[in-house]
């Protein structure tokens, strides 16, 4: 059984290796120019190299949006920005929701075929970490989609997080669905506005108000909620 399985993640890593040299067939630039594009962390040049696939450009950052929250890197505000600053905010924000939930559950899939085997192996082991892994199951939801209702925390740290534990994918799924529509809009109206400050420099500022305050709320919720953990362990 074991070995059959393993034959299988083969199997689908060869499949991913196939169609990213593909890819670099169809045109051998296409990953550097897309490496130097990702890591300028420019915003303007992002929407630039966005546009300059013409009538494609909303597929193409749909998917680029879609592989930046799979990866988990690099992180996904500059291209959340880019597109309000190309589609405008509204059209922006829904394209890189929708993107950004789909890249995350096409990780949390990935992660889970390829990892969670060894995981529950590593987790079987230790009593602490079993005890994690069962409250992942029940709780998991509302840890996840308070997770990412919080603007900037690592995508690929929750997605991994998911992935390893017992949440079922129907939570994962709802949980980033309802929790990434708020957190992506902040992030996209945050850098658009970054760019085009003097237009509307007081909602730059709302929305830089409401990220620590979002960002505030979650850190007094975990810690209140540690406490309490402790709390009953202790009785």
């Amino acid at each position: 059984m074991k070995r059959s399985g393993s034959m299988i993640k083969l199997g689908a890593a060869g499949i991913l290796l196939l169609l990213l040299i593909i890819i670099y067939l169809l045109n051998p630039a296409f990953f550097n120019e897309l490496w130097k594009v990702c890591l300028s962390g420019d915003m303007n040049l992002v929407a630039e190299y966005i546009n300059s696939f013409g009538p494609w450009a909303m597929v193409f950052s749909f998917l680029l949006v879609l592989c930046v929250n799979a990866i988990g890197f690099p992180p996904a505000i500059i291209f959340s920005s880019a597109n309000a600053l190309i589609f405008g905010i509204v059209p922006g924000i829904a394209l890189a929701w929708i993107a950004e939930t789909v890249g995350v559950t096409i990780s949390f899939l990935l992660l889970r075929f390829f990892f969670r085997d060894a995981a529950e192996e590593i987790i079987s082991q230790n009593s602490y970490l079993k005890k994690i892994d069962d409250v992942s199951g029940k709780e998991g939801f509302k840890v996840m989609l308070i997770a990412r209702l919080v603007p900037y925390l690592p995508s690929g740290l929750l997605n991994a997080v998911g992935a390893l534990s017992q949440m079922s994918l129907r939570d994962y799924v709802l949980a980033a669905l309802i929790g990434k529509l708020p957190s992506t809009a902040i992030e996209a109206m945050i850098g658009h506005d970054a760019v085009t400050a003097s237009e509307n420099p007081y909602r730059l500022v709302f929305n830089i108000l409401l990220a620590v305050v979002v960002i505030g709320a979650f850190f007094i919720y975990e810690k209140r909620n540690k406490d309490k953990t402790k709390s009953k362990e202790n009785n």
